[in-house]
C-alpha cells in the first residue's frame, strides 16, 4: 500500500511556527495573570490547542491529517487531566462531538465520484472545450471555469478540482502555454461555484448540518448571490489574467485532430452514474420534506451505484479521501472539546462586544472576518470553529429579535459567503486550492505562494465585496 508522503519539512517554517506558538503560550498563560484574570485552565490549553494545530496547517510542514489527529488526542488527554471529561465518559463524549451527518455525506459523494470518474467524462468535457475554442485562450478560460464552477455545485470542489486540474494540464501540453493560470482560474471558479449549493463546499456541508438547513434552502439563498458574483468574477478573471491570455498557442491542428470520444471508456457505466448522480441531487432536493439526512441520501446512492456498476468496492475504496475524512474527525473532536470547555463562549462574547451586538454589524463582520480568516487558514477548520460562535450569537437578544424573523439566521449565510469566498484569498485558503497546486506541482508547474497571492487576494476581495452586497440585499428582501 502506497503511503501519502508528508510535505517538505522546511526549517524556516518550522521554526517560524514554533516561534508564534510559543509567543502566543507566553502571551495566553502570562498575560491573565499579570491583569489578574482568571481563566479555567481547560479554556488555557483549549485555545492553545485550537490556536496551535491553525498555526501548523497553515505553515504545512505536517500533514493535515496528523496534525488534526494530534490535536485531537491533545485536548482529550488535556480534558481528562483537568477533571473536564470523565474517563468512563470519554468515548461516548467523543462520539457526540463527531458530525458523523458531514462526515458521511463526503464519502457517500466521494464513492459515486470515484465511479464516475473511471468514465472518462472528465476529459472528454477538456478536449471538447479545447476544441471549441480553437485557440483563443479567454473563451477556453470561460469554458473551463464555467464547467468547473457548475459542476462544483453538485460535486464536492476538491473532486472536482482533482478531476479537472491534470486534463487543463495535458491540454496545454499541447498547446505549449503555461497551464498556471487556467489553474489558479478554475480552483478560484470552484470555490465560488462550490458556495451556491449545501454539498458544493465542505464549509457548506458542515453549516447546513449544524444549522439544520435542507438543500432548497441553501440555494435559494446563496444561489442569487452566487450568480451575480460568479459573473463578476470572469470579469476580474480577464482582467488579472490579461497577459497570460495573450499567450501563443501551438499545435492547434493536432488538438483539432484529437478524437475526444476515446476517452468515454465506458458509456454504459456513465449512464448508469448520471442516472444515480440525478438521483441523489433530486433526492437532496426534497430532503427537507422527507425529513432524511444528506448523508443518508449520498451513501443511499453509493450503495447503489456499487451495486448496478458491479464496480469493484476495493478500488473504489481505495479512492476516496479517507485522509480527509478522518481530518474532518480529529477537527470537530477539537473544537467540540474547546466548545465544551467554553471556549466559544468566551468568543461569542467578545465579538458581541466588538459589534455592540448591532445585529447588521455583526452580519457584515462574520463575511469579512471569515473571508480575511480562511484567507490564511483552510476554511474547513476554520468554519468548523465559527459554527458554535454563530449558535451563540443567535441567542443574543438583540440579534434573536432582529434575525428570529427569518427561518435561517444570516448570521449563517454571513458565514458560509465567507469562508467559501475567502478560500480563494491564498494557497493554503481552501482544500481546493491546495489540492490544485499540489497537482500542478507534481506535474512540473509548481504554483508559489507569491503567485497565487497576487492574482487571488485582490480576486477574492472583490468577489467579497459583491457577495456582500447581494447577499445583503437578498437578506432585507426576504430571500
Amino acid at each position: 500500500m502506497e503511503v501519502a508522503a508528508q510535505p517538505k519539512a522546511d526549517p524556516k517554517r518550522i521554526a517560524i511556527s514554533l516561534g508564534l506558538i510559543a509567543a502566543f503560550a507566553v502571551l495566553l498563560f502570562a498575560v491573565p495573570q499579570i491583569i489578574g484574570l482568571e481563566i479555567s485552565p481547560m479554556i488555557l490549553v483549549s485555545a492553545f490547542i485550537l490556536v496551535s494545530v491553525y498555526t501548523v496547517l497553515s505553515f504545512e510542514f505536517l500533514h493535515r491529517t496528523s496534525v488534526a489527529l494530534f490535536g485531537a488526542i491533545s485536548i482529550i488527554v488535556a480534558a481528562l487531566i483537568l477533571g473536564t471529561v470523565h474517563a468512563e465518559e470519554s468515548f461516548d463524549f467523543i462520539v457526540g462531538v463527531i458530525d458523523y451527518n458531514t462526515i458521511g455525506l463526503l464519502l457517500g459523494m466521494m464513492i459515486i465520484v470515484a465511479i464516475l470518474a473511471e468514465t472518462g467524462v472528465f476529459q472528454w468535457v477538456g478536449i471538447k472545450a479545447s476544441k471549441i475554442s480553437k485557440g483563443n485562450l479567454w473563451k477556453l478560460m470561460l469554458m473551463l471555469c464555467t464547467f468547473t464552477a457548475v459542476v462544483s455545485m453538485f460535486i464536492d470542489n476538491v473532486t472536482t478540482v482533482l478531476l479537472m486540474v491534470p486534463v487543463t494540464i495535458a491540454v496545454f501540453r499541447i498547446f505549449k502555454v503555461s497551464p498556471i493560470p487556467f489553474i489558479l482560474a478554475q480552483a478560484l471558479a470552484s470555490n465560488i461555484g462550490g458556495a451556491a449549493t449545501l454539498i458544493g463546499d465542505p464549509p457548506n456541508i458542515m453549516i447546513g448540518s449544524a444549522a439544520n438547513i435542507d438543500f432548497n434552502t441553501f440555494v435559494v439563498h446563496m444561489g442569487p448571490t452566487v450568480a451575480v458574483s460568479f459573473a463578476a468574477s470572469l470579469l476580474f478573471m480577464k482582467i488579472l489574467f490579461r497577459k497570460d491570455l495573450k499567450a501563443q498557442v501551438q499545435n492547434i491542428e493536432q488538438l483539432m485532430k484529437e478524437d475526444e470520444t476515446v476517452y468515454l471508456k465506458d458509456k454504459k457505466l456513465l449512464w448508469k452514474s448520471i442516472i444515480v448522480l440525478i438521483g441523489v441531487i433530486a433526492l437532496f432536493i426534497v430532503h427537507g420534506s422527507l425529513l432524511i439526512e444528506p448523508s443518508i441520501i449520498a451513501i443511499g446512492g453509493a450503495a447503489v451505484l456499487l451495486v448496478l456498476t458491479r464496480a469493484n468496492p476495493e478500488r473504489v475504496f481505495h479512492e476516496v479521501d479517507w485522509p480527509t475524512l478522518i481530518f474532518f474527525t480529529g477537527l470537530f473532536i477539537i473544537v467540540g472539546t474547546a466548545e465544551y470547555a467554553g471556549l466559544i463562549d468566551i468568543l461569542s462574547n467578545a465579538a458581541i462586544n466588538i459589534t455592540g451586538g448591532n445585529p447588521w454589524l455583526t452580519f457584515l463582520v462574520i463575511i469579512w472576518l471569515s473571508a480575511i480568516a480562511s484567507a490564511f487558514v483552510d476554511n474547513i477548520p476554520f468554519t468548523a470553529t465559527m459554527i458554535p460562535l454563530i449558535e451563540t450569537l443567535n441567542l443574543d437578544p438583540n440579534i434573536a429579535s432582529a434575525f428570529g424573523g427569518f427561518a435561517v439566521s444570516p448570521l449563517w449565510w454571513a458565514l458560509a459567503l465567507g469562508a467559501d469566498f475567502g478560500g480563494n484569498g491564498t494557497l493554503i485558503g481552501s482544500s481546493a486550492g491546495v489540492v490544485a497546486a499540489g497537482i500542478s506541482e507534481k506535474n512540473g508547474s509548481p504554483i508559489s505562494f507569491n503567485r497565487w497571492f497576487r492574482v487571488g487576494f485582490p480576486f477574492m476581495i472583490m468577489t467579497t465585496a459583491v457577495g456582500t452586497v447581494v447577499l445583503a440585499i437578498s437578506v432585507l428582501m426576504g430571500l
